[in-house]
């Protein structure tokens, strides 16, 4: 009897396989054959699923972003709000090894967007979440009245998610100069530094 292929965990494994490689050896050498040799495939197999390396790069990107929507979406937070929003922002910045991985798959990947339209568009899309996401964190704080009167809405969104950024992009480049506790930190600090004084 013939063994039935699970196609979709098969991607799956392809793409954490080039993260792998990626983190390991860098995007300029993940070609096709070390990928396959990662994930045990054959290149024939491997193309069957990817025809083209921008194919392979996209799905691959799309894990990533797939991967932190999920885990925001399927995770209990527990505790007062502004530590509530404090964890779920967190789950975009390199705290453990799950989200070192994919943060710095991220930022690989984007550079290869300014030469590939498809990462681009996507990469696109996702900043535009991120944003919107940040947007309803801002919102949410000025509904539960944790919000300082004086807080220039617009503004903080995009200081924030410049915050979030940099802090994710300055651990991944300098991780003994900014620890993840300072990170976490950080975020808090700044969190803390929108919200009226009582809070």
């Amino acid at each position: 009897m013939p063994k039935i292929v699970n196609h979709k965990e098969r991607k799956i494994k392809i793409a954490e396989s080039t993260w792998n490689v990626i983190v390991r050896e860098g995007l300029e050498n993940a070609s096709v054959r070390k990928i396959a040799l990662e994930a045990g495939l054959s290149v024939g197999s491997l193309r069957h699923y990817f025809p083209s390396q921008s194919d392979l790069f996209l799905f691959s990107m799309e894990l990533v972003s797939d991967r932190v929507q999920k885990r925001i979406e399927n995770t209990e937070y527990n505790g007062q709000p502004i530590e509530i929003i404090q964890q779920a922002l967190s789950e975009v910045l390199p705290i453990d090894e799950e989200r070192s991985i994919e943060m710095e798959v991220w930022l690989i990947f984007s550079a290869k967007t300014l030469v590939d339209q498809k990462l681009e568009e996507l990469s696109q899309k996702v900043f535009i979440q991120m944003k919107t996401g940040i947007e309803r964190v801002i919102h949410s704080m000025e509904q539960l009245q944790l919000l300082r009167s004086t807080i220039n809405k617009e503004m903080e969104v995009l200081r924030l998610h410049a915050l979030i950024d940099g802090l994710a992009m300055h651990h991944i480049l300098y991780p003994k100069v900014l620890t993840k506790e300072e990170m976490v930190h950080t975020l808090t600090y700044h969190l803390q530094s929108l919200c009226v004084e009582d809070t």
